[in-house]
């Protein structure tokens, strides 16, 4: 990777690093603090959220058609979103070791806190919990797919590719045979040297 990307990425990832302050000082002000992995709101808060809430039956009954009409067919996936979190925990488990790929933590990438919020109603907070667990076994299976394309195939495409990996600017540039002879080895050395995490 050359220096003028190395600093690309260096100073974005700074401003990754910024974002998140941001967000842990709105956070704060907001009274919401972590306990043993816990979001905790102090009391005053929780009932000024409550204030809010909308009840379960007004909810349902003023629920637009459209979102009722829709609502087997979001909830159907769950299916094939559970078999799939089965075969990538399964992937990883057997394969991963193999490599010598170090494991990712699914339950870093899976967070269910909206569950806290006072505001929320039952069918809200399920349908959060719904949408934490899709969203965040797909940024889980990003991860374990981005650390196999670099085990497998660490070359960038020749088109731009969106939302590409974490680990995708380090990828040998699209026709440089040289570079990917040379590098794969030391690409895969580096998913092993991330340090194996705890398995799901």
């Amino acid at each position: 990777m050359n220096a003028k990307i190395r600093e690309l990425l260096a100073r974005s990832r700074q401003i990754e690093e910024d974002i998140e302050q941001e967000l842990r000082q709105r956070r704060t002000a907001l009274h919401a603090d972590f306990e043993n992995r816990r979001i905790r709101f102090e009391q005053e808060v929780l009932a000024q959220q409550r204030r809010f809430r909308t009840g379960l039956l007004a909810y349902v009954l003023g629920a637009d058609w459209r979102h009722a009409a829709t609502a087997p067919i979001i909830y159907a996936l769950i299916v094939p979103l559970l078999v799939l979190d089965l075969f990538l925990v399964i992937y990883q488990s057997t394969c991963f070791p193999l490599y010598g790929i170090a494991s990712v933590r699914r339950r870093d990438y899976l967070v269910f806190d909206r569950s806290h919020l006072g505001y929320l109603n039952l069918l809200e907070k399920i349908n959060c919990a719904y949408c934490s667990y899709a969203t965040g076994l797909a940024a889980y299976l990003r991860e374990v797919v981005g650390r196999t394309e670099q085990y497998w195939c660490p070359i960038k495409h020749a088109r731009r590719q969106f939302q590409a990996h974490p680990y995708y600017a380090g990828f040998v540039d699209y026709g440089d045979a040289e570079a990917y002879r040379r590098g794969l080895e030391a690409l895969r050395s580096e998913l092993a040297s991330m340090g194996a995490e705890k398995r799901p």
